[in-house]
């Protein structure tokens, strides 16, 4: 199979990314979190704060901030066991007991590992592995690596002001031993999912962020001392007290030809030894020929996108509904990370106003606007306003109940802050029926949203590192929803079990050049009966 056929089956003939007779082997399930061994520990304090509203990052970042970036972004934040069913019960399903994060992930898996360069605070320089099993550091290789991370990002911005660096790293094994082939589009879901939870979490620590998609692959994985047949990093992630400048993006300050060999020839290889319990090695040779193509050599391989969403020419000839304008609204961001519920068969139908509806599409939307590498900032003193960049990824949405609405499937436009109409009527029979996994009853859904976006999946402009940055961008919006339908009152449940060609008609996708990359219904529900405790000290 060729990679672009890998893609398409990915997306569009899901049946064909697991072999027939596939099944999980669960007795050799690996952890959902990676441990090193026989490494220098530093361990946060017992504490950390039940409220988190905004407010203003301390001058110097101390080790009490990062405890509680890193603990809200992708700590152990409870444990759960679901009341199994009588049925279930008779046919031996034994209740599940899992450990859950503040992102979202697909199966609760959970691919991703997080580590940070720290260039600041009581600890020693150097970078660390976050071990979220103790909630504390692993020291994996110390000292003074400014001028070799700032390389590795393409020699485009100074990394003096910053006090850390995240890297968002995916483990392969980690869901490929449920999902096999279909975890690499769950994998950059899932990193979007944590990028959106961390972008949020340092907002509201006070903390300027940048994601940074397009680095020198080889030479962050080095640094970190990991082996690309097991592990690599997707996100790179600077952290300031302060606003960060503006940086180029594309090929940048990169004047020296630096490639991801000659850096990597620059520092000693380390490899420290590892648990993460599994003892079968796994096999996916597709992801690793993926991650393979994705990778960046040199900065001369960064790529700069532009453009927007087309819209057709029928949807353009439509009047725009408009939405009332609410502003965004305040919550407590700790303890609607702690409520978050993915609901499926919980769901219980009820009306939707339209502010509770304009709130989430703001949401949304403000989520696009996040500072990242793909697009040249606007100049600082530009004459004229500047004209809005139409975020990569679209929102449509399927609405039923919701209060001075008419029923049927729209197109959300930011700038104008209004709904599209689509197509008219009740169309959850229609979703219902596009359901290839019948986990959730949309009969009883009043708000069923689809994210699209460019349906060749950037790949024209950035290869198959294309595919994998829509996925995680996706993603960021996905978690920026989840909490906002939270902080509404409401559940929201991410899906991928669902057939893209008929959703792709209800909104006549094929002709604006997109195509939906993931489904989430969300409204009003009724939990199931389960134990759960939080893990907080």
């Amino acid at each position: 199979m060729n990679l672009d056929e890998f893609i398409r089956c990915l997306h569009v003939q899901t049946d064909r990314a697991r072999p027939p007779g596939w099944e999980t082997d669960w007795a050799d399930a690996p952890l959902p979190y990676k441990l090193y061994r026989n490494r220098p520990v530093f361990p946060f304090a017992s504490e950390v704060p039940l409220k988190l509203g905004e407010k203003e990052a301390p001058a110097k970042p101390d080790t009490a901030a990062i405890d509680h970036l890193l603990w809200y972004s992708y700590g152990l934040a409870r444990v759960s066991q679901s009341v199994a069913a009588a049925e279930e019960l008779r046919q031996g399903i034994v209740p599940a007991h899992l450990f859950r994060r503040f992102a979202a992930s697909g199966g609760g898996l959970y691919p991703n590992e997080l580590y940070i360069y720290l260039r600041s605070g009581e600890w020693p320089r150097g970078v660390y592995h976050y071990d979220a099993a103790h909630h504390r550091l692993a020291m994996l290789r110390e000292g003074d690596f400014d001028e070799y991370a700032a390389r590795a990002l393409g020699g485009r911005g100074d990394l003096s002001g910053c006090f850390g660096v995240v890297f968002v790293s995916v483990m392969f094994r980690k869901n490929f031993y449920k999902y096999h082939n279909f975890s690499y589009r769950l994998q950059g879901m899932d990193t979007g999912l944590l990028l959106g939870q961390l972008l949020e979490a340092a907002r509201r620590l006070g903390f300027s962020a940048k994601v940074c998609y397009q680095f020198l692959d080889r030479a962050v994985n080095h640094l970190i001392g990991l082996s690309e047949d097991e592990e690599s990093v997707y996100a790179v992630i600077p952290l300031s007290a302060t606003p960060l400048p503006a940086w180029p993006s594309g090929r940048g300050g990169d004047r020296d030809g630096t490639t991801a060999g000659k850096l990597c020839r620059e520092l000693p290889a380390v490899r420290h030894e590892q648990y993460v319990r599994s003892r079968r090695t796994s096999e996916y040779p597709m992801l690793l020929r993926m991650n393979e193509a994705c990778m960046q050599e040199s900065a001369r391989d960064f790529r700069e996108l532009g453009g927007a969403p087309r819209v057709s020419a029928a949807d353009g000839k439509k009047s725009v509904v408009p939405l009332p304008h609410a502003g965004e609204r305040a919550f407590d961001f700790a303890s609607v990370c702690r409520s978050r519920y993915s609901p499926e068969h919980e769901f219980v139908l009820g009306e939707v106003s339209r502010p509770k509806l304009a709130a989430l599409l703001q949401a949304m939307a403000a989520a696009s606007a996040y500072d990242n590498d793909l697009a040249s900032p606007l100049p600082p003193h530009h004459s004229a306003k500047p004209e809005p960049r139409e975020p990569r990824i679209s929102v449509y949405g399927c609405f039923y109940n919701v209060e001075g609405l008419p029923d049927g499937a729209y197109r959300y436009e930011p700038g104008a802050h209004g709904l599209r109409p689509v197509l008219a009527g009740d169309l959850r029979r229609r979703l219902q029926r596009a359901m290839t996994l019948d986990n959730v009853n949309l009969s009883q859904v009043p708000l069923c949203f689809h994210l699209a976006g460019d349906a060749d999946h950037l790949n024209g402009e950035l290869g198959y590192r294309g595919y994998r940055i829509q996925q995680m961008e996706a993603g960021m919006l996905v978690q920026r929803l989840l909490l906002a339908a939270t902080a509404a009152g409401f559940g929201g449940r991410p899906l991928f079990g669902y057939d893209a060609r008929m959703c792709d008609e209800l909104y006549s996708l094929p002709a604006p050049g997109e195509t939906s990359l993931i489904q989430i219904p969300v409204g009003p529900y009724r939990p199931r009966a389960r134990q759960e405790a939080g893990l907080h000290r």
